[in-house]
């Protein structure tokens, strides 16, 4: 059992203080302090809808794992968590409200690197931009590149599922919660483990989505789990993430060849 989640968090705990690293265009310019949460930037190049390549700068919170520092051979995995809309902005410590931030910043022991970045006022998640940062610091960080996850909630959901069907060779698992998915995209993400949640009292349209979703992925024997929460509404996200079970689960997938991105 994961002592990073146990036990379930009951109180609020003071936040860390995030401290800019971030300078010109470069990664971050020293390592962070393992066992918390910093803010970061990097800047990645990706193609513009014009077919040109654009420059996009990515502001994240970055935690790499209490004993990082320990054994230099060791790698660890990597988790990118998305955010919701209402966390959309220019202040990180808004991402801190939900999902893994607000958990490390209360148990900061959770044995994965964490990269939590945050999407940009009345913008959408872009998953060439997602896929170029996760490749970044899988370069920069011990990073086991058969243990690279991702999740998110609500827009971070379907930020999930949209960058698996983009990138379904990047990742081995996910966890998307409250999202809607493009059923379209089934059988492109159907070797990606994935253990779906949504909340029974959410929107209708988020419920049949979730459940037509994981319905068209079964069809094509993906391996996927679907979990409904009968009496919750949209916020399922902060009994899922305080799970033990699903940190489990989640760490102990693995993909045997992982795929660079270009």
């Amino acid at each position: 059992m994961l002592h990073f989640i146990q036990p379930i968090l009951r109180h609020a705990a003071a936040a860390v203080v995030a401290v800019a690293l971030f300078a010109g265009p470069s990664l971050v310019a020293a390592e962070p302090t393992p066992g918390k949460q910093v803010a970061a930037s990097t800047a990645v190049k990706v193609a513009a809808d014009d077919g040109a390549v654009r420059e996009a700068t990515l502001r994240y919170l970055l935690y790499l794992p209490p004993d990082y520092a320990a054994d230099e051979a060791k790698k660890w995995p990597l988790v990118l968590f998305l955010h919701g809309s209402g966390e959309r902005g220019d202040d990180l410590e808004k991402v801190k409200v939900h999902g893994p931030p607000k958990l490390l910043a209360a148990r900061p022991d959770l044995p994965a690197i964490v990269v939590s970045p945050q999407c940009p006022a009345e913008a959408r998640w872009n998953a060439q931009e997602l896929a170029k940062l996760v490749e970044t610091l899988a370069n920069t960080y011990r990073v086991d590149r058969e243990r690279l996850y991702v999740t998110g909630l609500s827009m971070g959901g379907a930020g999930t599922w949209s960058l698996l069907a983009e990138y379904p060779d990047l990742f081995a698992a996910a966890v998307p919660i409250c999202g809607r998915g493009d059923v379209s995209a089934a059988e492109r993400i159907a070797k990606t483990p994935i253990w779906a949640f949504v909340g029974g009292k959410d929107r209708p349209q988020t419920v049949t989505g979730n459940e037509e979703m994981v319905a068209a992925l079964k069809k094509v024997g993906a391996n996927v789990q679907f979990k409904l929460y009968p009496d919750l509404p949209h916020d399922c996200w902060t009994v899922t993430y305080e799970d033990p079970n699903v940190w489990e689960w989640l760490l102990a997938q693995r993909r045997e060849k992982q795929s660079k991105v270009e």
